[in-house]
């Protein structure tokens, strides 16, 4: 973990967007071009229809399919250095959803690819790792299966063809050989994502957010110091529904006079807690996203929790939102040093919506 002003980058930066007025100049952020990589995944943009094959058994020998169908809508995120589609999954015992993130880590050279199970929302499956040559992108990571250690890896093929295909194996002698156990065929339907339809019972506490943003920024520069400086500056937000709305993530631009830097929030609700949790990926050090922040609304108001560490000593984080209006809302973190006795606000940010 990486540590700025002597606090966690994961606390830094849950929420983001720009300014609310004319007070703040937002310097330009770098064009996608001039981002090796930003390009990787601009033919997967869109919404497309997904035809699935399904070993029904895996790493038991069986030769025994079953196919489905789906649908899939994907944006770029992190001016093109991360993406985020949302899935619907019509497997034979019942639909459900599921959402990836990608995004390209600058320190490994390789993407990263997480995948959220909407029928287990407070986890986020360990990655792969990998990149393209040609038509060809290859993608691996260790993982469990049935508590035995293998290792995963997703192919994508065909990557510039009317039809895209993507491929799912696991090896148990490490890559020696492999198992494919599902298969994608990808058929576009628009080249614009728009989102996937929702479920009828989802919890509607973020439906607010949906949308683009201004947001200005206020955060203080030294954290529980007894500091009283602060800066300002501006930056963007969009967020999306996913998961049929059970779930919404965000792509977040912080135009800081340091220069600007990008961000992933994600949240997802689990109905067996009644919470939502939050999530943050750094596009800054987007290697891992941090543990969440967990909490829920009351009387328009939410409150989300967790732990975290301030030079190496134990502290809890606490964000909130309130003031929740069609075209705006207020966002606030504080921190703890003393186990939740005392609170000190470290950053504010005043939204108003663009669209």
């Amino acid at each position: 973990m990486l540590a700025v002003h002597g606090v966690l980058r994961r606390r830094e930066l849950l929420f983001g967007a720009a300014a609310a007025g004319g007070a703040l100049a937002m310097p330009a952020p770098l064009l996608a071009s001039e981002m090796p990589h930003a390009h990787d995944w601009d033919w997967l943009v869109g919404n497309w229809d997904v035809w699935h094959r399904r070993l029904k058994e895996r790493l038991a020998g069986s030769n025994d399919w079953q196919e489905f169908t789906g649908k899939s809508a994907l944006w770029l995120a992190l001016g093109g250095l991360g993406t985020i589609d949302d899935n619907i999954v019509d497997i034979p015992s019942g639909t459900y959803r599921g959402l990836t993130v990608r995004a390209f880590d600058p320190a490994q050279r390789k993407w990263a690819i997480w995948w959220v199970d909407g029928r287990n929302p407070t986890v986020i499956d360990a990655p792969v790792r990998g990149g393209f040559s040609g038509d060809k992108g290859v993608f691996e990571g260790p993982d469990l299966f049935k508590g035995r250690p293998v290792t995963a890896r997703f192919r994508w093929l065909d990557i510039h063809s009317a039809r895209p295909h993507w491929e799912q194996a696991l090896s148990t002698d490490g890559g020696r050989s492999w198992e494919i156990n599902w298969e994608n065929f990808f058929t576009r339907t628009a080249p614009v994502a728009t989102p996937l339809s929702a479920v009828a019972d989802r919890r509607r506490d973020f439906d607010f957010l949906h949308g683009s943003w201004m947001v200005r920024h206020r955060r203080l520069k030294q954290r529980l110091a007894g500091s009283d400086q602060w800066e300002e500056f501006a930056g963007t937000l969009v967020n999306r529904p996913v998961l049929g709305g059970q779930g919404n993530i965000g792509d977040n631009l912080f135009a800081r006079a340091g220069g600007a830097h990008r961000g992933i929030g994600l949240r997802t609700f689990d109905p067996a807690s009644g919470e939502w949790l939050s999530w943050w990926l750094d596009g800054r050090s987007p290697a891992a996203f941090a543990p969440p922040v967990r909490g829920r609304f009351v009387d328009g108001i939410g409150i989300f929790q967790g732990d975290d560490t301030l030079d190496g000593r134990p502290a809890k984080t606490r964000v909130r939102w309130s003031g929740i209006t069609a075209d705006s809302a207020r966002w606030e973190q504080a921190m703890s040093g003393d186990g939740g006795a005392t609170w000190e606000t470290n950053w504010v940010s005043d939204f108003r919506r663009k669209a």
